[in-house]
This record gives C-alpha cells, structure tokens and sequence, in this order.
C-alpha cells in the first residue's frame, strides 16, 4: 500500500484553549518492531488531552505530542516481528498518543479487531474507556455478579461504558450526574438508579437506595473532598478506586474507619503503563467482552461527531460538560 510523506495532525505548538487545536502538517510516522501503521478513520476525544492542551497533563516519554488516545482504522504498513495477514485489518487501538492524524501507529498488542456490529465511529470510541473500566472496575475492584457500584461522572465517556458493562456482567449501577436530563439519560442507558448531585446529597441517597449497606465499589473521578464522602457510601469490605483527580489532588481521610471496615482504596492511570500491560489488557477483553461486541450487545454511546478540522468545537463540547457519551473525530473515510 502507498501512502503520503506528509499528513494532517492536531499538534499544538504551545498551551492554550481550544483555538490552539488548528490542523497541521506532520510527517507519516514508521511504524517501529511490533508496530503497525494505521490510516486512521475516526478518533476519540477524551478528557486528558483537555488536560494536556493546557499543558497540565504532558505526553509519557516517547509517545508522539499529536493528540489522540484511541483511533479506528486500517493497517496499511507493518513493522518488524508483525504477522503479514495483519496487512489490511479493521481496528481499534489504544494509544499513548498520535491517534488524531490521518496515519497513526499503534503496538500491535493494543489493536482489537473491528467487528460488522461496529461502525468505524464507535469504534474509534470503544479502547480508552473499555480499557479504563475493566482495569479499574473488573480487575482492581474485582466487580462481580451481585455487587453494586456507585459510577461518578455517569453520562461521561467512562461513566456510559462503566452502565453498559456492569449491566452485562450482573453488576447494579448507581450513577451520580449533573442535572435532572443527565439522570434520565443515564437511566435510559441502562442505570439502576441515578442521583442528581446538585440538588441531593449522594451519601444520604446512596445509603436509602442500598438499605443502609452501603455500595460494594466507587469508581472516583473526582478525588478530593469526594473521598472521605464516596468512604461513606462504601458497605464494609468495599472497594474504592481512583481514575482521575478532577476535584482536587489532596483527600483527607479517616484512616481508622479503612481499618475498622477492612476497606480499599485503589487507582491507577492507563497512559504511562508499558505496552505489555495494555497488550496484557487487550488479550483479556478480546477473550471476555470482544464477543459481546461482536454480538452487538456492547456499544459505546456516541454524543457528537465533528470533522477532525473542527477538534477545537469538540474540545469546547467537552469542557461545557453537556456531553452524554464520546466525542469523535471523524478524519478519513
């Protein structure tokens, strides 16, 4: 397959708001050992790269400064080591960056097949929350059938993947969110119950709707004072984990009521984890929720599809946080 020296990106010279997303010319990248190149299709917008276009929240050393965390498309180059059959496939991927351009590479490892039940948008949407959820929620809160779980940020990209899958693996969905439509879409999307955490307060609810047990697991992407509040809606023996800081990156708690009530408190972040993780990950899901895919029984919510020329409306679009689902750049056919 042939294809340019030169391509469209979105990599920023310098910090700043939205404006700074412009479009630029960049060189194709090579892919390197157990790579592959894709010509990209569709990319997703997520919350860290509002963080790192205001240079909160910089690249790990050597991923590309183009944006992007997740992509959809086809393999069109192979680097050294990958199997020649691999030439042509449909996927999706994680990335640690460079998935908003018209050519991306991606660590064949972190590639999923893309199955008819998918469109190239969803996709593109599937790999950054797929993989935030089920590390954070399936392996370090080891969700099981029966548990329950409280999922701040319930219409978020994160918050509609974490409904969808612990709706299908048996898992009760209380979700907190922002308004009273953001509460009904959460419950049409599949939650159990929603709270709406402005005008109720989530710990008293929580602990009505549980009976007074409290949940068994806290997905947190809030973090600061949220903590020692999301402690109190946790039955003993539970599981709080921690994906993003959005509140504020110190916490006070009481350290006598973790020991008193044998509770966990865990998190992680996904971009700085080595490629053999991810690879590790993509095994996983491709064994365990990849068939649910492919019987399109798993989906990604879609909210707003914008050209990738327009990567600044869809940065605006998420920092007003009317969102319900991802964002996507659509950027080839």
């Amino acid at each position: 397959m042939t294809f340019p020296d030169m391509m469209r990106a979105i990599d920023p010279e310098a910090p700043g708001g939205p404006e700074v997303m412009a479009l630029v010319e960049r060189p194709v990248p090579k892919p390197g050992p157990g790579e592959v190149l894709i010509k990209v299709a569709a990319a997703g917008v997520n919350r860290p790269e509002v963080m790192q276009r205001k240079g909160m929240y910089p690249p790990p050393p050597g991923a590309p400064t183009i944006f992007g965390l997740e992509l959809s498309g086809t393999i069109v180059a192979l680097g050294e080591g990958v199997n020649a059959e691999m030439l042509g496939q449909p996927v999706c991927a994680l990335v640690s960056g460079g998935a908003q351009a018209e050519y991306a590479v991606a660590p064949i490892g972190t590639c999923l097949p893309v199955p008819e039940a998918l469109t190239m948008v969803e996709a593109a949407a599937m790999p950054e929350t797929l993989f935030t959820v089920w590390t954070n929620v399936f392996e370090r809160a080891y969700a099981s059938e029966g548990d329950t779980i409280l999922i701040h940020g319930g219409t978020s990209g994160i918050g509609t993947m974490a409904i969808a899958l612990c709706k299908l693996f048996g898992v009760e969905t209380i979700v907190t969110a922002g308004s009273d439509d953001k509460c009904a879409a959460a419950r049409e999307l599949g939650a159990d119950h929603a709270i709406n955490y402005k005008t109720e307060d989530f710990v008293a609810r929580v602990k009505q709707i549980t009976g007074g047990k409290g949940v068994d697991i806290v997905l947190d992407m809030v973090g600061g004072d949220y903590v020692p509040r999301n402690m109190q809606c946790l039955a003993d023996e539970g599981r709080h984990v921690s994906i993003a800081v959005q509140g504020g990156l110190q916490a006070t708690i009481p350290i006598f009521e973790i020991m008193r009530r044998r509770l966990t408190l865990t998190g992680s972040t996904l971009r700085p984890r080595p490629v053999e993780f991810k690879a590790l990950v993509a095994d996983e899901l491709h064994r365990t929720v990849w068939p649910l895919v492919a019987a399109g029984q798993l989906k990604p919510v879609i909210d707003t599809i914008f050209p990738l020329a327009e990567a600044a409306e869809a940065h605006r679009r998420m920092e007003a946080g009317d969102h319900v689902g991802k964002i996507v750049l659509v950027v080839g056919e």
